[in-house]
């Protein structure tokens, strides 16, 4: 137990620590570099797993892990807490880390001097945030992931990608700004920004206070939508995603998960059904994600580049987090999680084809007569044409390019959402479950509505998908086929392979989600866990035996 409890800590001072290391080792040894950063990860992903493995096996109901920094007791002092939760999102960042450091290893971790000191400091602001038991260190760690990918964002060359680097910089400063206003109101109102005391202090707050309890909530939760990216403060998403290197992108398929995950914790807490305020601002969270899953289906259905399609994709996967979780019932909380697994998995592995995709464009055309393999097929009366009428039968894709167009393929279906992937069994758990909360819920509109477009923006990403794929593999299967080393290849194939794994181990994975959606939904258990987690003793900290207790 006292090895678990240190390695809580591991996922925000190993990313640090080797940060530390890549910027010393300067401009020189670039190899050693690229094997330090992805050692790191490899370690960060065990980690995390060990973690989630810890939670899970705990027999209480709650599974929970506080670790106290400085050993100062909660709510004095920096508190991580790893539950359910925050150990799958862990795992989550793990997996897209790992692939976006091999997918790097091939090109982009040459292309900058601090490519991967920044992207491990990005990974100690995502793990931390994830961990954090106090607000203010989740703004601390908001700044430090933010602050790296301002870095990783402009890392390359090219004006697009300054341009959208300079709005992507401004809308997240805005929003940090915000984010002080929102936790200076709380402080002033409450005295505290730990999590845990927060949640047990809302309902001391006189109801002449609420009012300002309320407002700094609300504008909170402004500064977590710009980071989810919720409709109408998601413009700065597409051009930044779709103009930075293929490796941060994936990374990047991160940070909307980090907003959409403080706005679950922080309503569950603090506007709980059992709060003065229950489920405050649910409606917002409700009609909010609607608006944005209807706006990523149109920006899907009508972006040209497979690039645009996967950044939409992102959008239409938080409105559906958002919908979720504003309908505050547990069993779509669950299916929503599952979701979001496979889904982060997913897009994260189309913004790595995308690049491959594009590549594929800038080859020239096969001459004729340029392999054995080329020889015009006879033709006759019955030979169907294309428009430039060579025969449609008897063309030859090389194995390569056949390899990328069934990547592209599992991309296709884990993105829809079409059968038999992970992407599938997430659809229907998510309608299965809202089917039934509407038959309870007070707003069975909006939850119709929720499932409509969810069909929708399946049948939007099947039909932008699918052109994309007709386009690149049919219209151009006279090109040659990209030049794709292993690395990458393994690194597109690693993170297919987890989504494999959801779709093979989907019922473990689901009860697990289960499990953490009722946790969150319970927060008592959350303020208990944290509370009562007593310092331990040492030189300059005495033990204070406690009275008995009498029967």
């Amino acid at each position: 137990m006292g090895l678990l409890a240190h390695l809580i800590v591991v996922p925000v001072v190993m990313p640090l620590v080797t940060a530390a290391l890549l910027i010393l080792l300067g401009n020189k040894h670039k190899r050693m570099k690229s094997l330090l950063n992805i050692t790191a990860t490899v370690l960060g992903l065990i980690v995390a797993a060990s973690i989630l493995r810890s939670v899970d096996a705990d027999p209480s109901s709650s599974g929970m892990r506080v670790y106290l920094a400085s050993n100062w007791e909660a709510p004095f002092g920096i508190v991580l807490v790893a539950d359910r939760l925050s150990a799958l999102l862990l795992v989550v960042v793990g997996v897209v880390s790992l692939g976006a450091a091999l997918y790097a290893e091939a090109a982009w971790g040459r292309a900058g001097v601090y490519f991967h000191a920044l992207f491990q400091i990005q990974l100690m602001g995502l793990n931390g945030a994830f961990l954090t038991g106090d607000l203010f260190n989740l703004f601390v760690f908001f700044e430090v992931m933010l602050a790296a990918s301002y870095g990783l964002q402009l890392h390359g060359s090219g004006w697009p990608r300054v341009r959208s680097g300079m709005h992507y910089i401004a809308v997240n400063l805005l929003a940090s700004s915000l984010f002080l206003i929102g936790l200076a109101m709380l402080y002033g109102v409450t005295g505290t920004l730990s999590m845990a005391d927060l949640a047990s202090k809302v309902a001391l707050i006189p109801a002449s206070d609420r009012g300002l309890l309320h407002a700094g909530a609300a504008i909170l939760a402004v500064a977590f939508l710009t980071k989810a990216a919720a409709w109408p403060l998601n413009a700065w998403l597409v051009p930044a995603y779709t103009a930075t290197s293929a490796p941060v992108a994936a990374l990047f398929a991160l940070m909307t998960k980090v907003g959409v995950y403080a706005l679950l914790r922080c309503s569950t807490l603090l506007f709980s059904d059992t709060s003065p305020s229950p489920r405050f601002g649910g409606s917002v969270l409700l009609y909010g994600g609607l608006l944005t899953l209807a706006f990523g289906a149109i920006g899907v259905l009508s972006a040209r580049r497979v690039g645009r399609v996967a950044g939409f994709s992102l959008i239409v996967s938080s409105g559906t987090l958002l919908a979720a979780f504003g309908l505050g019932v547990p069993a779509v909380t669950a299916a929503a999680l599952y979701y979001l697994v496979s889904a982060t998995f997913a897009v994260s592995a189309l913004f790595l084809v995308v690049e491959l995709l594009e590549r594929m464009t800038t080859q020239p055309h096969i001459d004729a007569g340029a392999s054995p393999i080329d020889v015009e097929p006879e033709v006759d009366e019955d030979t169907n044409l294309d428009e430039e009428e060579a025969p449609l039968v008897g063309r030859v894709f090389s194995p390569s390019l056949a390899r990328l167009g069934l990547t592209f393929m599992v991309c296709m279906l884990l993105v829809a959402g079409l059968p038999p992937l992970s992407g599938f069994i997430a659809k229907v758990s998510l309608l299965t479950s809202i089917v039934d909360a509407a038959r309870t819920t007070p707003t069975p509109t909006a939850v119709w509505t929720m499932a409509a477009l969810l069909l929708l923006a399946t049948l939007a990403s099947t039909i932008a998908l699918s052109t994309a794929g007709i386009r690149h593999f049919w219209k151009n299967s006279d090109r040659l086929a990209p030049r794709i080393q292993v690395i990458e290849a393994m690194a597109i194939v690693g993170l297919l392979a987890a989504c494999m794994a959801l779709t093979a181990w989907a019922e473990p994975v689901l009860r697990y989600t289960r499990a953490a959606a009722n946790d969150l939904h319970a927060p008592q258990h959350y303020v208990d866990a944290v509370m009562s987690t007593q310092p331990r003793p040492g030189p300059t900290r005495p033990v204070i035996a406690q009275p008995p207790v009498t029967p």
